[in-house]
Order: structure tokens, then C-alpha cells, then sequence
């Protein structure tokens, strides 16, 4: 069955949020995917939704409600009067307090749980937030530069249709948060690819961590050394999600797009191309299986937000010429070349030799051979959906709101001329921003 249907969310005011000065996580690379996505046009060949933002309720669906409601108080300015919780909860460092953080985290688990929902109700056949994907997040405990895991949320939401969720982790550091999430049951199967050893972050993710009790073989982990290039990750990457899904049969996939494995990033030690981390999300696409697609780490902001944007040109199946369009109000960022898919070789040798890949791919052929195929899930009443909650806003608790008035953006909000219901002149702007 084609995939045609692709819901795009995005919220104008994520891109602004700033983890401090240095820090290398950069949600501005949100503004400039969005900018490119615009600059070719691709909007037009999707559904745009400015997404739900998530409440508290929704956050502790997975996360302890004390480490949400830290969350919800602690402030660059009162974080002092909080020592003993910023240990606890892990957050100062690699997680630190920032102006607006518990909304930031509020956009992007939204858009991830209502692309969730939008899914179980076949309302579209993909849904992309890039600017969730936020995998290392715990129970208890930011990690990682994530606070909130808007993966295992939008999961949980998954698991309300669908019997099997597939997990899949293209980013260089392991989904810890979201096998851990999972690592005791067969409802989901989580396949992570990413570099293991030399003490490189979080430090798990070894071939032999596979689940326990009914989970048991429903974690897989594809350990991988520096420098792997596109022809060498595909050589794994294709046969290992070929017989997870032959033998898993899920009915919706959750894909972490992770930018960091590719080559030149700051933080990465890959020599992945755009097109080869691109190559990945069109084979899983190519299953024509309900599909969420979320972004995650990268650290070479310009070359995050190439790479989204070609990959968002895949899901749509739209060509896309190499040239930046120069109409991008972010165009300077991809000088001299301002090429989408720059060739790319890195800074790394590939030290993953082809007897190490093929042992790495038998093992996991292995321990695919322990799982049931298609496990069955005991029939049991259907939570009811979120967006069929009623909840109190929060500036007026005296009036209540469904979740169902999140809008579609109208189509011609994001045209110039005759085809603009404000009838407002051409501007760079106009084609960039979604307007209130």
C-alpha cells in the first residue's frame, strides 16, 4: 500500500529555546530543518499540524510525578533553592536548567504523542517530529540532554491499537531510556545501531543486553566502532531490520532519526553521508508499515538540518534538486557549496572490519531465532485516548478544554498572493513561519 499520507509537526517557538552558552545541543537546527523543508516546497506535499503541547498528566504516564513536577518549578533563577533535586534528578551539567524548560519539553512530547494518536486512528501513514527523538531520558532522570522521553510517551499511546511496536535507533549513542523502558515485555522490540566502547556515552548497548522475562530477545543491539561508512552500516542495517520485521511482524514502526552518526559531527565519531543515514529511513518506509519518525541527537547543526529535510523529501517521495534554495532565510548557513547531500568522508578510519560485521549480524540472527513469531497480546479493554480527555487550562482553572482543539494549519497559510486569505505581500518570512 503506498504511503502518501505524511503528517509534519512543528511549533514556530521550539527553535528558540537555548541550553546555554557552549552547550552543544542547538534546538535552533529545528528552525533551519523547518526553514529548508519551506525553502523546497515540501510542505505543500504534507499535512501541517502546529503540534498539542503535552501536560504534566501526559508526562507521567512514564515519568515519576515528582521529577515532572520539578520540572514544572525549577528555574534558572530559583534552581539554588533546588540542590538536592538537581542531584537527584540528574539535571545541571549535560542536562542543565534553561529559561522555558519545561515548555520546551512540553512541544516536542506533544508532537509525538498527537502523531501517535493521528496514527492510530489511520489518519496519516507517517508522522514526523524532528524535534522529538529524545531517547536517553529515565523514569527518574534527565540524561543526556533529554529531560522528557517523547518516545516511550508516544509508545504507551501505540500500545493502545497496536499489539507490536517496533523501535528502531539510527542515532551513534544507544536508546538506553527507551530499551530500558521496554526491556520486560515483548509487546515492543527495540533495534538499536550505535558505537559502543571506549567509555563512549551512555556506556551500554552491548550485543548481549537482550531483555528479560517476557522481554527477553526483544532488545537487540548492533555495537558498532568508529569511522563506519554508508555501504558498510547498510550491509547491517538491511538484513537485521529485514528479519526483525519477518519475524516481529509489528504494526507500527517508531524510527529515531538521530543526525550525530553522520560524518563531521561534533559529538560523532561515524562517517555516515546524508544519503546513506537517508538510505535507512527509506528502506524502513519501503515496508509500507505505519510509521513515526522522530529526530534526535546532532551536533553540526547544518548538517542536522540537511539531513532531515532530505530525509523528510524521502517520506513525501519528492525529488529535490542538490542546490540549497537560496530563498531560505538560513541559506548562508550552507556556504561556499550550499549543497543538500555534500559527499562527506569524515574524520574516522573504519575500524569495523567485514569479519566483525558479520559476526555482529550472525549473533543477531541468533538471538532473532529465540523470538516468538508475531507474539499474541491477551484481549484486554482499550484505554480511552488522550485527546479524548477533558483538562483544566492552566490560566483559568474554571474552564475546560478537549484536547481535540489542536488544529490542522489551513493550507494557505503558507502561500504568498492570491492564494493568501490575509492577502499580505511577499515577504521571506511567509514561507518559513507558521503564523498564530
Amino acid at each position: 500500500m503506498p504511503q502518501n499520507r505524511v503528517a509534519y509537526f512543528y511549533d514556530p517557538d521550539v527553535g528558540n529555546y537555548h541550553y546555554g552558552t557552549g552547550h552543544p545541543m542547538k534546538p535552533h537546527r529545528l528552525s533551519l530543518t523547518h526553514s529548508l523543508v519551506f525553502g523546497y516546497e515540501l510542505h505543500k506535499k504534507m499535512d501541517i499540524f502546529r503540534p498539542y503541547h503535552a501536560t504534566p498528566y501526559d508526562m507521567t504516564r512514564f515519568h515519576s510525578d515528582d521529577y515532572i513536577h520539578f520540572l514544572q518549578r525549577v528555574t534558572p533563577t530559583n534552581k539554588a533553592g533546588f540542590a538536592s533535586s538537581l542531584s537527584k534528578f540528574s539535571v545541571g551539567d549535560d542536562s542543565p536548567i534553561f529559561p522555558g524548560l519545561f515548555d520546551f519539553c512540553s512541544i516536542y512530547t506533544g508532537a509525538s504523542l498527537q502523531g501517535a494518536v493521528k496514527l492510530n486512528h489511520g489518519l496519516c501513514d507517517i508522522a514526523v517530529n524532528w524535534s522529538g527523538g529524545l531517547h536517553h531520558a529515565k523514569k527518574y532522570e534527565a540524561s543526556g540532554f533529554c529531560y522528557v522521553n517523547d518516545i516511550v510517551i508516544a509508545i504507551l499511546e501505540l500500545l493502545k491499537y497496536h499489539a507490536r511496536v517496533l523501535y528502531i535507533d539510527i542515532d551513534i549513542h544507544h536508546g538506553d531510556g527507551v530499551q530500558e523502558a521496554f526491556y520486560l515485555t515483548d509487546r515492543v522490540m527495540t533495534v538499536s545501531f550505535h558505537k559502543y566502547g571506549n567509555f563512549f556515552f551512555p556506556g551500554t548497548g552491548d550485543m548481549y543486553e537482550l531483555g528479560e522475562d517476557s522481554g527477553r530477545y526483544y532488545s537487540l543491539n548492533v555495537p558498532l566502532k568508529d569511522g563506519i561508512d554508508d555501504q558498510c552500516y547498510l550491509s547491517l542495517f538491511k538484513p537485521v531490520i529485514q528479519n526483525v520485521i519477518e519475524k516481529y511482524r509489528p504494526s507500527v514502526i517508531v524510527l529515531q532519526c538521530g543526525a550525530d552518526s553522520l560524518a563531521l559531527d561534533r559529538l560523532g565519531c561515524f562517517s555516515l553521508n546524508i544519503k546513506g543515514h537517508g538510505e535507512c529511513v527509506k528502506y524502513v518506509k519501503s515496508f509500507g508499515i505505519p510509521l513515526l519518525v522522530l529526530g534526535g541527537g546532532g551536533y553540526t547543526i547544518r548538517n542536522v538540518s540537511r539531513c532531515w529535510t532530505y530525509e523528510t523529501a524521502l517520506l513525501v517521495d519528492e525529488p529535490v534538486d542538490e542546490q540549497i534554495p537560496m530563498q531560505s532565510e538560513y541559506a548562508n548557513f550552507f556556504a561556499p557549496d550550499y549543497n543538500l547531500c555534500p559527499v562527506m568522508s569524515g574524520n574516522f578510519t573504519n575500524q569495523n572490519s567485514k569479519q566483525y560485521v558479520e559476526n555482529i549480524k550472525q549473533t543477531v540472527f541468533d538471538h532473532l531465532k529465540f523470538v516468538q513469531c508475531a507474539p499474541s497480546v491477551q484481549m484486554q479493554d482499550v484505554p480511552p485516548d488522550i485527546f479524548s480527555f477533558e483538562l483544566v487550562k492552566e490560566d483559568d482553572p474554571d474552564v475546560r478544554c478537549s484536547l481535540d482543539e489542536t488544529k490542522r494549519e489551513a493550507v494557505n497559510e503558507y502561500y504568498n498572493g492570491d492564494r493568501d486569505n490575509d492577502k499580505t505581500e511577499n515577504n521571506d518570512d511567509d514561507d518559513v513561519n507558521i503564523s498564530a
